[in-house]
């Protein structure tokens, strides 16, 4: 609770200042100092492991613009000196024309594009501070310099209630909801996958990704060894993102999560060129959620065998290329993909269903995603053509939106049936050669879904009969007065 208090107090923070205005922008502040914050512990951890092995440690930040020297400067007894402390203007200054420059270099120098050294550089190159007023960015100092992450404890903690900031972010409009999948639908695709130590987890759009993330804590029950932590830590998960606050929020949702030194790159996952990829490049699992409704320019859609301009389809002709044979994959798409009569939309489900096994398709209600629009989810194996397609159908007794949203609870019984493709109310099986061989039509018809014809009340049927009566005797009054 003091964590969350602490969290809540950093956001009434930047609430007053005039550089942040919104919840998008409270994150994205928030995560760069963060970031800091917790560099400067892997640093203090790294130096104390290296002074019990008697070896000798090379700090990351260099002296001048580490934690303790700008941002919580100690005295000779550890304690915060006040009285060192920039603020005001001062501190603008040297976090806008110092510290900033500082760590933007680290891009330069950085010879692995996966380490923190790395990581640093492309963070502070994408992001500048938007705090204008030295006190309030004093007082943030203050209070995340209160968060540890020195235990496993603590480190759970910071990553629920950073979880919850990204789920504010997601709900408050603008952009937001592009970076914020639901939860409790990434634990059940991830249930459904069944991602397992030793090979390599994909999503191309991952946003704050949160796939990456909950891959990695269903993976991480599974550590028996510490050569299993060290895959997971180095050679598992792999993202790319385009947007800037998109890049740095996934960092560092990872970092919180466990990942040291997240593999995430910065880059327009749509320039790759299917034609170039090699087996080497590709992965076992896909989890994404690629954005809607967005258009890509000609030239990138000429990276593609099915032209199209929905980035949609592009990213999942991407993740069809790169899946590996043999390897599963579970991605979110409107659910118009299924319908749809275009050119595109036939060819890409042909295409889907011969080169993969799309063996289960979640239909999801609308109010999932706060923009309201209708999706479903997608399972497949790569390898081997479609036989029959398993579809459950999500009923619930309650319309989704920002103060009801989707819970564990509700796709329960969804990760249960998948286990044996059992026939309900809810689920059902099509085999392929009873679609339509021309269309590939796979839109959701439940055919065991039963009516329910609700019986009227006796005073629902008095009243309808009580209106009735009014409009005879309306209609009888204008007849004589024709008359």
């Amino acid at each position: 609770m003091a964590f969350e208090q602490t969290f809540k107090n950093i956001d009434n923070k930047l609430h007053v200042d005039e550089g942040c205005a919104s919840e998008l922008d409270y994150v994205e502040q928030t995560s760069w100092i963060l970031f800091l914050k917790y560099l400067d512990d892997l640093e203090k951890v790294r130096a104390l492991s290296a002074e019990l092995s008697d070896e000798e440690y090379t700090p990351i930040i260099a002296s001048g613009y580490r934690w303790d020297d700008w941002a919580m400067p100690k005295t000779a007894k550890g304690d915060y000196d006040r009285n060192k402390a920039l603020v005001g203007d001062d501190l603008i200054e040297f976090v806008n024309n110092k510290l900033f420059p500082y760590l933007k270099k680290f891009s330069q120098i950085a010879q692995d594009k996966n380490s923190i050294e790395a990581k640093i550089g492309t963070i502070f190159t994408e992001i500048r501070n938007r705090i204008r007023s030295g006190y309030t960015l004093r007082e943030v100092l203050e209070l995340i310099d209160e968060l540890k992450f020195q235990t496993s404890e603590q480190k759970h903690e910071l990553t629920f209630l950073y979880e919850k900031s990204l789920n504010r972010m997601g709900n408050a409009g603008r952009n937001g909801g592009e970076y914020y999948t639901p939860r409790p639908l990434i634990r059940a695709i991830v249930q459904v996958v069944n991602p397992k130590i030793g090979k390599t987890v994909y999503d191309g759009a991952c946003g704050s990704a949160g796939f990456l993330c909950e891959a990695y804590t269903y993976m991480h029950e599974q550590v028996q060894r510490t050569a299993d932590e060290e895959k997971l830590q180095a050679s598992t998960f792999y993202g790319k993102e385009l947007k800037a606050l998109a890049y740095i929020i996934a960092n560092m949702n990872m970092i919180l999560h466990g990942v040291e030194s997240p593999n995430i790159i910065k880059t327009n996952t749509l320039t790759d060129n299917l034609a170039d990829v090699q087996e080497k490049d590709r992965f076992d699992y896909i989890l994404a959620n690629p954005p809607f409704g967005a258009k890509e320019r000609p030239e990138v859609q000429h990276n593609f065998p099915i032209k199209t301009g929905d980035t949609a389809y592009l990213f999942l002709q991407h993740f069809i290329k790169f899946l590996r044979a043999g390897g599963g994959a579970g991605i979110v798409i409107k659910n118009t993909f299924l319908s749809n009569s275009d050119n595109a939309s036939v060819a890409l489900r042909k295409k889907l269903i011969e080169e993969s096994n799309l063996h289960t398709i979640l239909d999801l209600p609308s109010g999932v995603f706060q923009a309201g629009v209708k999706t479903v989810v997608l399972f497949f194996k790569k390898g081997e053509p479609t036989q029959k397609v398993w579809y459950y159908q999500l009923n619930l007794d309650r319309t989704l939106g920002k103060t009801n949203p989707l819970n564990e609870t509700d796709l329960a019984e969804f990760v249960t049936l998948q286990k044996t493709f059992a026939d309900s109310e809810n689920s059902w099986t099509v085999n392929l050669k009873d679609i339509d061989q021309n269309t590939f039509d796979l839109s959701v018809k439940n055919p065991n879904k039963k009516e329910e014809t609700a019986l009227r009340t006796p005073q629902a049927i008095l009243a309808e009969l009580k209106a009735l009566d009014n409009e005879s005797a309306e209609l009888l009054n204008s007849i004589l007065k024709l008359i």
